[in-house]
């Protein structure tokens, strides 16, 4: 499979895009003077490569209630649970995030609770999962950097 090229006028777009992906094509199209159906079509040639994989929405999850954030590292008894665990993870729904890690943990995880009691149940359910050994919990004192905006922007600087 070849590389898919992108040149000025996706980068022009897909930085647009990065910024606010809910901006209206026709927007885009008047800020780069070329038409809403371009726009339309070289988006839609990024998203059939891949280079576009949906959109997303930001939440302030402290306004929802939901602003306590811990990381669980997982220890397991064997490796080769790793797949049933993760299934098991994925059935947590505060459970945001899941890395399968080399290291002192075999899976990391980030999970957002209403608190620090919501949290402990959150992660006595991490704990339950058969296969799981132990868990070991850290606690975020503030998100401090959540950005990825800049790395993506720097990623199409680069190409």
């Amino acid at each position: 499979m070849s590389k898919f090229r992108l040149d000025e006028v996706d980068h022009q777009i897909l930085d647009m895009l990065i910024d606010n992906t809910r901006v209206p094509f026709t927007d885009i199209a008047k800020r780069l003077l070329i038409s809403a159906g371009t726009v339309h079509v070289r988006v839609k040639k990024m998203e059939d490569a891949g280079i576009i994989m949906g959109s997303s929405l930001t939440l302030d999850y402290e306004k929802l209630g939901y602003s306590f954030i811990a990381y669980v590292g997982v220890f397991l008894h064997n490796t080769s649970q790793t797949k049933f665990v993760l299934e098991r993870i994925n059935e947590i729904p505060f459970v945001t995030v899941a890395h399968v890690t080399t290291g002192k943990f075999n899976v990391f995880c980030k999970i957002r609770a209403r608190d620090t009691k919501h949290a402990k149940e959150v992660i006595f359910m991490v704990d339950d999962i058969d296969g799981v050994y132990r868990t070991e919990t850290m606690i975020s004192l503030e998100e401090s950097i959540n950005d990825k905006k800049r790395l993506m922007h720097t990623i199409f600087k680069d190409m």
